[in-house]
């Protein structure tokens, strides 16, 4: 306090968060590495040589239902994580083409994003081959600083959703010629 010289604490959490933290992402990733191979996780159980897939990180049902329906479209093969957990899961057994992330996937944040955070540790030859959406009701569709900055392939606003096709196209094909 500038009037009293005391320490003020303040709790940060909010809601139903308070004394619960969440796990780190290396906690996850060991996690994931200490258990024993279980076929039931990966993702897919055969992918014919040249089909595309895609992870859809998203909890809400409908932005998930039309992300999904674009994507199979496109024709990629399509899986749904429901937690950060589930994806990592996933990914330990596949390396996916693609992966649309909601910016609060799994109560998190833009800025503390597990998944984001794991697909952006990826050496670049490896995470160059991943053609990363970042889902965002914050950002706006499209922007480019935003995108290099949480190091994502597109930014598309939850607002343009019932878009996202036009988008993804010209956006797929920019990164294939790239």
């Amino acid at each position: 306090c500038p009037k009293c010289k005391e320490k003020i604490q303040v709790d940060t959490r909010t809601g139903d968060g308070v004394g619960k933290e969440s796990p780190s992402l290396q906690a996850m990733i060991d996690d994931m590495t200490s258990d024993t191979y279980d076929s039931a996780s990966a993702p897919f159980e055969f992918v014919e040589e040249g089909v595309h897939t895609a992870l859809i990180c998203e909890q809400d049902e409908e932005i998930r239902r039309k992300t999904r329906a674009v994507l199979e479209r496109l024709n990629f093969n399509v899986t749904e994580a429901e937690s950060t957990r589930d994806a990592l899961r996933y990914m330990r057994f596949h390396l996916f083409d693609f992966a649309a992330v909601d910016e609060s996937f799994d109560g998190g944040d833009v800025d503390s994003n597990h998944m984001l955070q794991y697909l952006g540790q990826f050496p670049i030859s490896t995470r160059r081959n991943i053609f990363v959406l970042l889902l965002s009701n914050e950002f706006r569709t499209g922007d480019r600083m935003i995108a290099f900055n949480k190091s994502v392939n597109l930014v598309v606003n939850l607002a343009e959703i019932d878009v996202l096709e036009n988008f993804l196209k010209r956006a797929l094909k920019e990164n294939e010629e790239f």
